[in-house]
């Protein structure tokens, strides 16, 4: 090619160039705009358990840390009922502009639309964050007759169905302990629900139940007149050194809550990463750890996307769990 072609040919490509340029920047100015404004009202989180469960909590120290980032307000809204099935729903049918943000509970967030006709499902969300682990847990009074989980094993073979089991909801990580662990030990307790933790606590303080399904981190924030008989994750706990996992009583039964939060599908891409920058920029942050850390949570952030692809691989592993052990009838 000549050097007057050469010319010609570039000044060509830089002319398309900047035609390209002028073609995209309609469709980007909005995108950059929409994210100027945002947020443009409060954003509501939404918890699907009662004020001052773990859950709770933590959406209101993630909410406080959010203010900071976004320079917005944030409010909590409680709406307990159905295991967390009923915020779930309201999060999934809410407009979808990154105003309205929901917590979730693993495994409840899967098991939920397995076992019955739910007001949500996993596609119905655009994935925020994972932000926390904490391992299920079996808990009985500490005056009461139960010692170990030996104890509670023996009474049960003895008398199936005697010894009453209290968890926050059907399907949640502190139910589904005690359908792996029946499932195990060949035993039979008697489920009971109630609708948040502190009612858990009452529960058996009262000793109108024998034993709570409760993660270990709530339960050490707050330990006087309660015993930890067990604890379910792979290994013991920095938070629970002394209560031995299910694993090592012979129990093949692991389960934690896995705290994360959600928006509405279709939040605009811009506000979505605008929220998923805030939120790995709180879970880096040194005093949102130490915040966690102070009621013996263990901090597990987990990007959306990658949080999301790993949910939809287990979500395989509770069908088959489900079809062994219906934890609706059987739980």
């Amino acid at each position: 090619m000549s050097g007057p072609d050469r010319l010609r040919h570039g000044l060509i490509a830089s002319r398309r160039g900047l035609l390209s340029v002028a073609l995209a920047a309609p469709a980007i100015a909005p995108a950059l705009a929409q994210t100027a404004r945002f947020p443009e009202r409060p954003i509501e989180i939404i918890v699907g358990f009662t004020a001052g469960g773990g859950t709770d909590l933590d959406a209101r120290t993630y909410g406080r840390f959010l203010e900071q980032k976004l320079g917005g307000t944030i409010v909590v809204t409680n709406r307990p009922g159905a295991g967390g099935e009923l915020a779930l729903g309201v999060v999934a049918r809410a407009r979808p502009d990154g105003h309205t943000l929901g917590t979730t509970n693993y495994p409840g967030l899967l098991t939920i639309p397995i076992e019955r006709p739910s007001q949500f499902k996993l596609e119905d969300f655009a994935p925020i964050a994972n932000l926390v682990t904490d391992p299920s847990a079996i808990t009985a009074q500490a005056n009461g007759p139960f010692k170990t989980l030996q104890d509670v094993i023996d009474r049960a073979r003895a008398a199936p169905e005697t010894i009453t089991f209290a968890s926050p909801g059907i399907g949640t990580d502190d139910h589904l302990q005690l359908v792996l662990l029946q499932e195990a030990a060949n035993v039979r307790l008697t489920h009971v629900v109630f609708q948040g933790d502190p009612q858990l606590r009452t529960a058996v303080l009262g000793k109108q139940v024998d034993l709570m399904g409760l993660n270990l981190g709530a339960v050490t924030a707050a330990p006087e007149g309660f015993r930890i008989l067990a604890q379910a994750g792979a290994v013991r706990s920095r938070f629970g050194r002394d209560v031995p996992t299910l694993l090592e009583l012979g129990f093949p039964v692991q389960m934690a809550s896995e705290r994360g939060v959600v928006a509405p599908a279709g939040v605009p891409p811009a506000i979505l990463a605008r929220i998923r920058e805030a939120t790995a920029e709180i879970a880096r942050d040194p005093e949102f750890i130490k915040a966690l850390e102070a009621r013996f949570t263990e901090p597990a952030y987990e990007p959306g996307d990658a949080w999301f692809a790993r949910l939809r691989r287990q979500e395989a592993d509770y069908r088959g769990l489900w079809q062994r052990t219906p934890w609706v009838q059987r739980g």
